[in-house]
């Protein structure tokens, strides 16, 4: 198994590489909730790579890939039955949209947190995507620069661990 050893410093380590990264506005986590800002500490499955098919080819990856429709969405309403999962836009509870105006979601990886089983509130949305330009916080994600995250993909497959250190 191959780990994505994430520091509550902004540095993520693959193999004996180490990459700078953008963490939540909460910091580290070890106890998620919904809305906090936080990056959820723990080991986490890596699920699939979703990309932006009219900006780049599908990179190269050992994940399942599957690209970004308009209409996609992922549910973010502790109360919805559909909390922390894709859905179709429009949608009537709250949500993220995958498909932005800015680069961020060109490409995602979805992390398997709270997904196993969901548990309402303790959080949603956790992925590994594009850094803003300012390397400003996400909203609980790990953020990567485009060349330094395509490079991580090649190494990554359905047995990589995100390991996000407290």
């Amino acid at each position: 198994m191959t780990e994505l050893v994430v520091t509550v410093d902004g540095r993520c380590r693959f193999g004996e590489v180490v990459y700078r990264c953008s963490l939540g506005s909460g910091g580290i986590v070890t106890d998620k909730k919904e809305g906090d800002g936080g990056t959820p500490a723990g080991t986490w499955p890596l699920r699939r790579l979703l990309y932006r098919a009219d900006k780049m080819e599908a990179p190269d990856c050992g994940l399942d890939i599957s690209a970004i429709a308009p209409q996609d969405g992922w549910c973010d309403a502790p109360d919805h039955p559909d909390y922390n999962q894709p859905v179709k836009l429009p949608f009537e509870a709250s949500h993220e949209e995958m498909w932005r105006d800015d680069a961020l979601y060109d490409l995602v990886v979805i992390v398997g947190h709270n997904d196993d089983p969901v548990v309402p509130g303790a959080g949603s949305a956790i992925f590994l995507h594009l850094a803003r330009e300012d390397w400003g916080p996400t909203a609980g994600c790990v953020a990567f620069e485009r060349q330094d995250f395509l490079t991580i993909l090649r190494g990554v497959g359905p047995d990589t661990r995100l390991l996000v250190e407290p």
